[in-house]
């Protein structure tokens, strides 16, 4: 398996821009991030300071948000959101020009919560963002959150979202598989990699429960990355955790 680290919920103890060179340190050379910035159209000098920090640090990007509004508030997009669709079409550009300048293959567009959720609006939306994509060869990823800590988001199944992406039809839409979100949820997670792996764009992980490094919980890590290699796939597995301390990572020698 290939692993990257997300800069926006590991390494939080430390600036933004020195995060990239942590996860160097750790061993890693790929990284992700939600979207980093407080707006969706960020000066070129900030774009400009992130995109030397990572190509700095030696890494790659290969998984970026597109805007979702403000995460630490309880906001999870605004693709379907008829109070935010105008935010997110602003930011699609800076999304994808950064992704583009750095490598980074995907780019995640979070649904946004309900009530109020426009499935139209979504679809349209979707287009407009993997058409972007397109243009420098990145996948538009869909990803279905666990109701438990986001009860008004509308997207909490693979099913919902194959049933999202499907609408959408563009060759460049496909699942991220958060694996803790869907095991949350009671999806047999095993089951969904059998079935269903080539319609992974990415995949990203914690162990349930608790959110915390495999092992912590009761996810077959073990068998899972089996899985994952058997059913072909070879994108990177992102490392969405959370973890205080010492030995974040030790899970990978053991």
């Amino acid at each position: 398996m290939k692993y990257d680290v997300n800069l926006s919920i590991l390494f939080t103890d430390l600036p933004l821009l020195e995060r990239p060179a942590a996860a160097a340190k750790n061993g890693f050379d790929a990284v992700e991030l939600w979207w980093p910035f407080d707006t969706p159209e960020p000066s070129s000098a900030r774009l400009a300071d992130l995109r030397a920090a990572i190509e700095d640090a030696g890494v790659r990007l290969v998984g970026l948000n597109f805007d979702a509004g403000d995460m630490a508030a309880g906001e999870r997009g605004l693709l379907a959101r008829p109070d935010g669709s105008a935010r997110f079409q602003a930011g699609i550009d800076a999304a994808v020009r950064l992704a583009g300048e750095l490598g980074c293959p995907v780019l995640n567009a979070l649904y946004g919560n309900g009530p109020g959720t426009v499935r139209d609006l979504a679809v349209a939306n979707l287009r407009r963002a993997a058409d972007a994509a397109a243009g420098i060869g990145a996948t538009v990823v869909v990803e279905a959150l666990n109701s438990h800590e986001n009860p008004l988001y509308p997207i909490t199944s693979a099913g919902a979202a194959f049933e999202l992406i499907d609408q959408v039809d563009r060759e460049n839409v496909a699942f991220l598989a958060d694996l803790y979100h869907l095991h949350r949820m009671g999806e047999d997670v095993l089951a969904l990699i059998d079935r269903h792996c080539a319609r992974f764009g990415h995949v990203q992980i914690a162990d349930d429960p608790g959110r915390g490094r495999p092992g912590s919980g009761r996810m077959p890590y073990p068998e899972i990355f089996a899985r994952l290699a058997a059913a072909g796939y070879h994108g990177h597995v992102g490392l969405e955790y959370r973890h205080e301390g010492p030995g974040a990572f030790d899970w990978r020698q053991e």
